[in-house]
């Protein structure tokens, strides 16, 4: 499987040098790098190729990397039901980049495209419908990204006094709790029975 992967990788690279920045297989995974700006045109062209025929887009989703120039990786699986295989498309983007929208090629790309959109805040050029799916209307940030905070921004509960759903912003009430996440065995006063078997060898 592995050199088959390989040789499709090869392939690939061979045919279309304006979209693949480099390629690996790891664990059976073929993952191909590329630039975003032609996507679209490479998504197509895997899809159609007859040694490719990755017909099936299996998800599209992101990895947040705060300290890079190239903030994310938005990543793209297909599957080949054809000639059972998968591959791995993996474009690095600045925040303020967009990335072109494969709603074209895969119409199922809309809802993942959505997806991103509202979870990471990477914009899609040529989406039909780009707005959130996941969060409520008015949110605020985009949750999987590193620097969004665990409590978030504002709290949302039904108010029985005014009979309806509430708007808050995020008030802890309590101090954030120290764990020191010790076991409990340890730095114990008093020994357990068997302890006394583990000096006598």
């Amino acid at each position: 499987m592995t050199e088959a992967l390989k040789e499709l990788g090869a392939q690939i690279e061979a045919k279309r040098p304006d979209c693949v920045v480099a390629w690996s297989v790891s664990f059976d995974e073929l993952t191909i790098d590329v630039t975003p700006s032609n996507i679209a045109g490479l998504v197509e062209f895997l899809k159609s190729d007859p040694n490719c025929k990755f017909s099936t887009l299996v998800d599209i989703t992101a990895v947040d990397y705060p300290e890079r120039a190239k903030r994310f990786d938005v990543v793209y699986h297909f599957l080949s039901m054809y000639r059972n295989q998968r591959i791995r498309l993996r474009a690095a983007v600045r925040e303020d980049e967009m990335v072109p929208s494969i709603v074209k090629v895969h119409p199922s790309a809309n809802w993942f495209e959505r997806e991103v959109y509202d979870m990471f805040g990477i914009l899609f050029s040529g989406h039909p419908d780009l707005r959130r799916i996941l969060t409520d209307y008015g949110f605020r940030g985009f949750p999987l990204r590193k620097d969004f905070p665990t409590t978030g921004y504002t709290e949302v509960r039904y108010d029985e006094a005014q009979k309806r759903v509430v708007y808050e912003p995020v008030k802890l009430v309590q101090e954030y709790r120290q764990f020191d996440f010790m076991s409990p065995w340890e730095g114990a006063e008093y020994i357990l029975p068997g302890d006394e078997k583990e000096g006598a060898q």
